[in-house]
């Protein structure tokens, strides 16, 4: 029904067949041949511009150091849903890479998919300590509490504002709102129609993600039951409650009264629409912290950052976003897996994830990164690269806070964004929503029916 799931089942039907019939070569973790030669570790990722100078910065660090033992090569792959896409693919050619970058959404897939070997197992072969992991990080990618990958580039959303604007409007520019009444309000000083300094006061991407993290904020769960968290599958979509309903229909009071703009899907234009200085309130992932400052210095304006903004004050925290590390075992012998694992491991070092944060924007996975020289010395100049570490610590990691884990989220996330357009185009927050939650049933029902 939504694009792209009857690929997803042809997909699991395909891997189901595949791996019935011995075409992953690879044993169990941790059951490596010694001195089975330099190994070659091919690395599907979807990190470019700044994230993915970092991210070559990094390889190079690790090749250089494993010289003659692990070269990893690094391919980008496009945006996160083509890279899954390809990866799907390459299922059918039996041409994976060893390891792999996967979006937050396609978490639930990967697991059902029986391509990949569950990072717990190396975790246990390996007796490595994960005391160091954020919790709230490494809880996304847990279900039943299993670890089926590691997280590396991790985000959350926050509030970006335009602190010139802010002092020109007369508002505290150290004060970022932190309520969705509170955004409004900010707004409609910001706003050139009351004579504000902004063309809009608030400007967002038509973006599904936005109404995860309000309804994990408010304490509500994305799909039923507990989020998919437990021993049993998420089994139907719960994304029409009171949170997704009041936050549209805020949304769309504010596009109505003049205050908020509509730039619609394209995240690089709502991006383009704060940075360039027309408008002083967005919402956006804190892995675009450096380049949003960047754009912020040549147009001579100074960035804010805050908090999500919930619906009333309380103790739950928007989900963690970005994307996490999985190692292939179709075609990959236990050297390589395990040379991939030890990259992993590499990555996750308290030191890398400082230079991983400091140089991108992306939570450090590590807590003793908070800690290193680097990242001290990079918040203490940089404050707004503190603030997400805040929230993040300060979110109970909880079913709400995990996230939904659907075989079929990105179909969901989707669905999501296309009832925010039929609630701007004017339709009833709660009968739009409720239309795409129905229009999912057969999809999560078929999908659970496939990988069972």
């Amino acid at each position: 029904m939504k694009n792209g799931f009857k690929t997803a089942l042809a997909v699991v039907a395909v891997l189901g067949t595949l791996i019935s019939a011995g075409c992953g070569s690879a044993s169990a973790a941790g059951t490596a041949t010694k001195n089975a030669g330099p190994q070659t570790v091919t690395f599907w990722h979807s990190m470019s511009g700044t994230n993915g100078q970092v991210l070559d910065k990094l390889i190079a660090k690790f090749n250089k150091t494993n010289k003659d033992k692990i070269t990893v090569k690094a391919l980008y792959q496009g945006a996160y849903d083509d890279a899954i896409t390809k990866y799907k693919s390459a299922v059918q050619s039996k041409s994976t890479p060893t390891l792999m970058q996967v979006y937050d959404v396609g978490s639930r897939f990967m697991m059902d998919s029986g391509t990949v070997t569950p990072m717990q197992n190396f975790i246990d072969a390996d007796n490595y300590d994960v005391s160091d992991l954020q919790p709230n990080v490494a809880g996304y990618y847990k279900v039943d509490g299993k670890l089926y990958s590691m997280p590396f580039n991790s985000s959350m959303p926050v509030i970006y504002y335009n602190k010139t604007m802010f002092r020109q409007a007369g508002l505290d520019p150290d004060k970022a709102p932190t309520t969705l009444a509170e955004v409004k309000a900010d707004a409609e000083k910001l706003s050139q129609k009351n004579g504000g300094p902004a063309q809009y006061g608030f400007n967002a991407a038509v973006y599904g993600w936005f109404v995860e993290q309000e309804i994990a904020a408010n304490g509500q769960l994305y799909c039923s039951p507990q989020n998919g968290r437990g021993s049993k599958r998420a089994d139907d979509f719960t994304f029409n409650n009171s949170s997704a309903t009041t936050f549209l229909t805020w949304w769309k009071g504010m596009i109505d009264s003049g205050i908020s703009g509509n730039t619609g899907t394209d995240t690089d234009d709502a991006d383009s629409a704060f940075e360039s200085g027309k408008v002083g309130i967005t919402f956006e992932s804190t892995a675009g912290l450096s380049g949003i400052m960047a754009a912020a210095k040549t147009k001579g304006f100074e960035v804010g950052v805050g908090n999500y903004p919930k619906i009333k004050k309380n103790n739950s925290g928007p989900i963690i976003g970005g994307a996490s590390l999985w190692i292939s075992k179709l075609g990959h012998s236990s050297a390589q897996q395990e040379a991939a694992w030890k990259f992993i491991k590499f990555l996750s070092e308290p030191e890398n994830q400082a230079t991983w944060h400091t140089g991108t924007g992306y939570f450090p996975t590590s807590k003793k990164a908070l800690n290193t020289e680097t990242d001290k010395a990079w918040r203490k100049q940089y404050p707004q690269f503190d603030v997400a570490v805040k929230q993040l610590e300060s979110t109970k990691l909880t079913a709400a806070t995990q996230g939904c884990s659907a075989g079929v989220m990105p179909q969901a996330r989707k669905a999501v964004e296309d009832g925010i357009e039929k609630v701007f185009a004017g339709a009833d927050a709660k009968t739009a929503l409720t239309s795409e939650v129905k229009g999912l049933q057969s999809d999560v029902q078929d999908y659970n029916s496939s990988v069972e």
